[in-house]
């Protein structure tokens, strides 16, 4: 009996451990044989894979001798990973029939303008071959990007004029305006130099009657998509969505600082005093040092800007029409000096508005509304305003009837406040620059000065 007991135990033992043993086995040879499959499955489809490979490289080099009148879709063998009928309409028309006036239509500018920013542009934009596929040529991305740029249509559009896939149009747009940023934004966007500064206050001197002056500021603002988050702050005064920027421009309308992407309910006084241009200006870096005579006092050369822009001794702004005095704090109408001041503020403050209206008529990604993401609006914002340095320089035409583009946008751009606004150092603005802002007064009120200058 009590062997009994003591086998029983023993024996249930080993019965466990031989089901065990036989479970292992069987799920070893399924393990094995699900490996063995998927090996297989993974090898036929790398050499289907490989053969697609090959097929594409031979038929990208057959040539079809049908005549294309009777069959028009033959062309799609040129790139058979491409959904588009014709793919050579870049080379068969841009290239050899295109007209000066078709360039200056289609891209902004010249033909000659257009090879010198591919070759300024090459180092970062041109691609090499593959054994896939060759490269898309230089010029073709460049001219992708001009064309989104100066129309602003739809991806898919440009995508079937030029016969590529609406990724790589989307790719070419990002590329070359990175590139433009990069490599031309230390050329043709910079502050200016010492000569510079003399050249245009002899500008706004000489076309607008506006003395001692180097520049304007203003900001412009861009529509955009609706944003994922934080749609309240890209709602600008207006009512509509945007992103705000800030430009500089000289004398001849040329910009030279650009402060670009903000969400559109920024206020153009926070912009202005978070821009490198603030840190400059207020530091005397846009004057000769020592600075000239104006009205027989030394003065720092000064800026136009906006009603929103806090008056400074380098900040001009034109009364308003009921004026804020520190002495009395009261509103009185405008003086007769006041209201020649605000004229001839009004005849300088053209030279950025006739600037920021060339540059939305030549580039309508800015004045109609960007579908593009949100991250590459600024970068887009940039590159216009470096293209409409490089079309100036050159001396590109300007269509006047792409003002009427401009006009026609679904978006007009919306006001600016006008509020009491301090220094940075919590000192009303009228206390530093109400001074400079008399003695312009004083200054257009004497005849004798102004044809002494």
């Amino acid at each position: 009996m009590a062997d009994d007991d003591t086998l029983g135990p023993l024996m249930f033992l080993m019965t466990y451990m031989l089901m065990k043993r036989r479970r292992d086995i069987n799920n070893a040879d399924t393990q094995r044989r699900n490996e063995v499959q998927r090996r297989i499955r993974h090898r036929q489809y790398f050499f289907q894979r490989q053969r697609r490979m090959l097929l594409m490289l031979v038929a990208q080099n057959v040539r079809c001798t049908c005549d294309i009148h009777t069959r028009p879709y033959c062309d799609i063998r040129t790139r058979p990973w491409t959904s588009t009928e014709r793919t050579d309409w870049w080379e068969r028309v841009v290239m050899t029939e295109f007209k000066p006036s078709d360039w200056l239509e289609k891209f902004r500018m010249s033909r000659e303008t257009f090879f010198f920013l591919c070759g300024k542009l090459k180092p970062r934009v041109a691609r090499q071959n593959t054994h896939l596929r060759p490269a898309l040529p230089l010029e073709k991305r460049v001219a992708i990007a001009l064309w989104r740029l100066a129309s602003n249509i739809e991806y898919r559009t440009i995508s079937g004029l030029f016969g590529v896939g609406s990724s790589t149009v989307c790719k070419c747009v990002r590329d070359v305006c990175h590139a433009i940023v990069t490599l031309l934004r230390p050329i043709y966007l910079r502050s200016p130099s010492e000569q510079e500064v003399e050249d245009s206050a002899h500008h706004f001197l000489s076309r607008w009657g506006f003395p001692h002056c180097m520049g304007t500021v203003a900001t412009f603002h861009t529509a955009i998509l609706t944003p994922s988050a934080n749609v309240a702050n890209y709602t600008n005064p207006g009512g509509w969505l945007s992103v705000v920027s800030q430009v500089a421009v000289n004398g001849l309308g040329q910009f030279w600082d650009v402060c670009a992407g903000f969400p559109g309910s920024t206020d153009s006084k926070a912009i202005l005093q978070n821009s490198a241009l603030w840190a400059t200006a207020s530091e005397g870096g846009l004057s000769p040092n020592p600075p000239k005579s104006f009205m027989g006092k030394p003065l720092r050369y000064v800026v136009l800007g906006e009603p929103a822009y806090p008056l400074q001794p380098w900040l001009m702004k034109a009364y308003s029409k009921k004026e804020d005095h520190v002495e009395d704090d009261e509103d009185i109408g405008l003086t007769e000096s006041q209201r020649v001041f605000n004229q001839r503020f009004e005849q300088a403050w053209h030279v950025v508005e006739g600037a920021l209206l060339r540059l939305r008529a030549r580039w309508q990604c800015l004045s109609k509304r960007n579908d593009c993401s949100l991250d590459v609006v600024p970068t887009m914002i940039l590159a216009c305003c470096i293209l409409h340095n490089v079309c100036e320089a050159h001396g590109d035409v300007f269509q006047e009837e792409w003002l009427g583009e401009v006009t026609q946008g679904e978006n007009s751009q919306p006001g600016h406040a006008v509020g009491r606004s301090h220094s940075p150092f919590g000192i009303p603005d009228y206390l530093q620059g109400e001074e400079v802002r008399q003695m312009y007064c004083d200054y257009f009120q004497q005849p004798q000065l102004q044809q002494q200058d």
